[in-house]
Formats: C-alpha cells, structure tokens, sequence
C-alpha cells in the first residue's frame, strides 16, 4: 500500500540521513588531524580588471620539484571504497596544500568528487 511504502521510504531517508552524519563527522576528523599549510606571505593583489578564478587542479602547485598527485576517482558511496576514497583526498590536500586556503573549501573539493550512486544525494 501506499502508507506502507511512504513508511518503507521514510525509515530508508532517516539511515541514509544518519550515514551521512557519520561521513560528514569522519570527514570534520579527518581534517583537524591534517598539519596545517605553511603561512606564507600574502601574494600581491593581481591588477583590477583580472577576475580569473583559482584552479584546484594538481597543476597550481607552483613548485616544479613536488610531485603532482593523482585526483582522487569519483565516490558512489561504495562503503569497500570508502577508505581509499578518504586517503586519495587526503594526500591529494597534503601535496596541493597552498590551494587550499580554508577548511570550507577542503571539504567542497571532497564534495565535488562524491558524484554518483547512494553517496551523490548527500553531496548536493
């Protein structure tokens, strides 16, 4: 019945609302235990009329001596893969350290690669 399937869906909405507690809490974690990045001098204003916006891609990394990390491949919420999901971002904040600015932009970076299956609905 229909009551039946609006209680079925509604008791799946509450789990899924709560994993998504659990990650964004994992997530939170993980990024307090990451060093913070050198502070380094603040870079001149670029002129007026220049209204680039910055890339986070490996290629900002402005030293040519760093390695440049893999991006991490896309999440589905796939729970086998979560773990190497976290690591791959992880490291890949590490290494591109000066892109990221803010803990804010950290945790959007991450967002942007959760983009299919269960895990897609929550990184809206």
């Amino acid at each position: 019945t229909t009551q039946a399937l609006l209680t079925l869906h509604t008791t799946k909405l509450a789990g899924l609302c709560q994993a998504t507690d659990t990650i964004a809490h994992s997530l939170q974690a993980l990024l307090e235990r990451l060093p913070s990045p050198p502070t380094a001098a603040p870079a001149p204003s670029p002129p007026a009329e220049a209204t680039s916006v910055p890339s986070f891609k490996a290629s900002t990394v402005s030293h040519t001596n760093i390695p440049r990390p893999a991006l991490p491949d896309a999440y589905d919420g796939d729970r086998a893969a979560g773990e190497r999901f976290l690591q791959s971002c992880i490291t890949y904040i590490q290494l591109s350290g000066e892109a990221f600015t803010s803990d804010v932009l950290k945790i959007a970076w991450v967002l942007s690669y959760i983009k299919t299956g269960r895990a897609s609905t929550y990184a809206l």
